[in-house]
């Protein structure tokens, strides 16, 4: 399994943008209802979901919580997509839950990042093509999907709602784990409030990762949040970073005539992704006229001045690209440092946890998406959230990581799963790869679309280690191969597998015929 410690930085370097007294201000602070002490609703308590004690971890023991406190099976700490997931299945089981969060219930994906970006880029495509949807137009869009219409702040009344009409209790605030069992609750408007809980998740996500690069602090640099959410078309647009985030939003704005640069320090777009993914996606983006940076690392900021500044990123080649505003996308953060986890005797290093097979990091408390790992996918997030549910409450179950779908939103999008060649043959397995040109099929003709699909199979079992896509729907046809390597589904069952003519799964299921002919002319 992947180190579910990878790719973060050291949470000093993490912000978060709004606040907590921002959102009191906009959204209304719901008073918690009623304490639910360590019951369902029928009474009868969350006890028979229990299949067996949960062991404890070793150097990690902690007496019980102390009896006075309003208590709960499970106390979440954080509502996205991980924490909301944790409090449906813990309400779903019969066990009460109290939910925790400073901001915005619902998290980060349905207000400044998957939902509204998602909803940009559709409004970008029809642009592109000729189609009336100006710039006004989208953003009025983008804030119908976030909530957000004729206000300055989304209103996360829905997902309250939703928690609340589950059984859930809904507490606004920043939380403080004070010791095993015990989270202190500080309310935006004043006030706090001691909770306990059975169980702890700490659902809190991530927050867009800032360098700490020379002459940064002399601007107000944008982030997913200021990227997805501004009403107004910057004039130019420089981005540091080339992951999802970065390349999406790259095409978003250059679609609507913004000249855009891409800064990205490795020598390919996405680089954790399939160099074929890369490459059409260094297609696409140029093709709608942004300039690619690649390979040069950001050296300092040089901070414009009059009424209308533009910036100066200096970069590793000495050279200098310039722009309005500055989109930083070169990771994410958890905000891990001060929710008090000494008290669990949990020892942050470089401003990570290290879970072990359950999610645990001490005993009875949970930690579940972003800063669980290994990668940081909403449907990740949501996923592990029922899971530690699930597991504290006895079932003899353990996430399962080998196949999680990943996928890029650009036209065209990309998206794969699995493990790459180098990694399958890392990994021990006598692994090969078979490819089919995109642009060449059917599909490609009917569509006018380039792209690519690519199977990594293991040749000792016969079956799929991994996909990768790039072309019209990748990120629904992904999930046949997501199925098959979950599953080890034999290579001759999915080139015996029929698919709809003319699909981009098709063109994948192309690829799986002439594997399993590889395959078959190489048998003993």
């Amino acid at each position: 399994m992947p180190s579910s410690t990878g790719r973060r930085r050291s949470p000093s370097s993490s912000v978060t943008t709004g606040s907590c007294a921002r959102a009191s201000r906009c959204s209304k602070v719901l008073p918690a209802t009623s304490p639910r002490r360590a019951s369902g609703p029928d009474g009868a308590g969350a006890q028979g979901h229990r299949a067996s004690p949960e062991p404890a971890l070793s150097g990690r023991s902690h007496s019980r919580r102390p009896p006075t406190l309003d208590t709960f099976d499970f106390v979440i700490i954080g509502a996205g997509a991980a924490g909301e997931a944790a409090a449906y299945e813990a309400r779903r089981l019969g066990a009460s839950a109290a939910i925790v969060d400073r901001e915005l219930f619902g998290g980060s994906c349905p207000f400044w990042a998957c939902m509204p970006s998602k909803t940009l880029l559709h409004a970008a495509a029809v642009h592109a093509t000729g189609g009336d949807y100006p710039w006004p137009q989208a953003s009025a869009r983008r804030d119908y999907m976030i909530s957000r219409e004729d206000r300055d702040w989304p209103d996360d009344g829905g997902h309250v709602r939703g928690l609340e009409a589950s059984g859930a209790t809904v507490i606004r605030g920043e939380a403080h784990v004070t010791g095993p069992h015990a989270v202190r609750v500080r309310h935006a408007e004043g006030g706090e409030r001691e909770i306990g809980g059975r169980f702890i998740v700490l659902a809190v996500g991530t927050n867009s990762t800032v360098p700490d690069l020379p002459g940064l602090e002399a601007i107000t640099p944008w982030t997913n949040r200021q990227a997805t959410g501004t009403r107004t078309l910057p004039r130019t647009l420089v981005i540091l970073g080339g992951g999802p985030t970065g390349v999406e939003m790259a095409q978003v704005f250059a679609r609507y005539r913004v000249p855009v640069t891409l800064v990205h320090s490795r020598e390919r777009l996405n680089h954790r992704d399939h160099p074929a993914n890369s490459a059409v996606l260094a297609r696409a983006l140029e093709a709608d006229g942004v300039t690619l940076r690649l390979g040069v690392r950001a050296k300092r900021v040089e901070a414009g001045t009059g009424p209308v500044p533009i910036h100066r990123l200096v970069v590793s080649d000495g050279s200098a690209v310039e722009g309005h505003e500055l989109m930083l996308s070169i990771g994410r953060t958890a905000p891990l440092a001060g929710l008090g986890l000494e008290h669990l005797g949990v020892e942050l290093v470089d401003g990570r946890v290290t879970p072990d097979d359950r999610l645990r990091i001490a005993d009875d408390t949970y930690v579940a998406g972003d800063p669980a790992g290994p990668e940081m996918h909403t449907h990740l997030a949501h996923y592990e959230g029922e899971m530690v549910v699930r597991m504290a409450l006895g079932e003899d179950v353990r996430p399962d990581f080998r196949a999680i779908p990943h996928a890029t939103y650009t036209d065209p999008e990309t998206a794969g799963v699995g493990l790459q060649l180098d990694e399958a043959r890392a990994s021990g397995l006598e692994a090969f790869e078979k490819t089919a040109d995109l642009a060449t099929s059917a599909k490609g003709y009917a569509s006018e679309a380039f792209g690519h699909a690519t199977i990594v199979v293991d040749r000792g079992t016969h079956t799929l280690a991994g996909a990768f896509l790039a072309g019209p729907g990748a990120a629904e046809a992904i999930h046949l191969a997501v199925l098959a390597v979950k599953t080890q589904t034999s290579i001759d069952l999915l080139a015996d597998t029929i698919t709809a003519f003319p699909t981009t799964a098709r063109v994948m299921g192309g690829v799986f015929v002439e594997a399993a002919r590889d395959l078959a002319a190489t048998r003993p």
